[in-house]
């Protein structure tokens, strides 16, 4: 499935998730507030769940009218506003903990999921798969934020890119793949 498509039309979000993508950029709070109404999703409360597919919906419709650095700086602005356990103080253990979180905030069907597929300190590099409908830029921006957040020490700059000789949900695939590198 590319982009925006859901795996299963029963999927429901939690509004509490839904409030980040309201809160990420605030001066465009109300701007954000109207595409998730346009799209199905009014009287947003953070105790409530809603279909997969209004949400996702209002993500394409930000990604056409705003482009993809936006969808970019909502996936970073996400963990920004997010609290963590004491025990997430690795990279390694924040990129593991991106899939709890989803799957925390997703019910009711398949969704996909967030994967750390190696992890190599020596070499500097993680690989993230992410078989999810989300746009792939907010995925990167979600990664990137996190393995800033949990940088490991002394390093002064960490990257995140889709790997260009992998499937992308780009390119209509199921997966993207994310190396990291430091």
């Amino acid at each position: 499935m590319a982009q925006y498509i859901p795996f299963d039309e029963n999927v429901e979000v939690s509004g509490q998730s839904i409030l980040g993508f309201v809160n990420a950029i605030p001066i465009y709070r109300d701007e954000m507030v109207g595409v998730l109404q346009r799209n199905g999703i009014a009287n947003l409360k953070s105790e409530e769940w809603y279909p997969m597919i209004c949400n996702l919906n209002a993500y394409k419709e930000i990604g056409e009218s705003y482009g993809s650095n936006t969808l970019f700086a909502i996936g970073k602005a996400i963990p920004e506003h997010a609290e963590f356990p004491p025990d997430i103080d690795t990279l390694e253990k924040a990129l593991l903990s991106i899939d709890m979180a989803y799957q925390m905030n997703h019910r009711n069907g398949e969704i996909g999921y967030y994967k750390l597929v190696r992890f190599n300190m020596d070499d500097k590099l993680a690989v993230m798969e992410c078989r999810n409908p989300y746009p792939s830029n907010f995925d990167r921006g979600i990664i990137t934020t996190m393995a800033r957040k949990f940088k490991p020490p002394r390093v002064l700059n960490i990257e995140v890119e889709i790997d260009p000789s992998k499937p992308s949900r780009l390119d209509g695939a199921d997966v993207c793949t994310y190396r990291i590198t430091w």
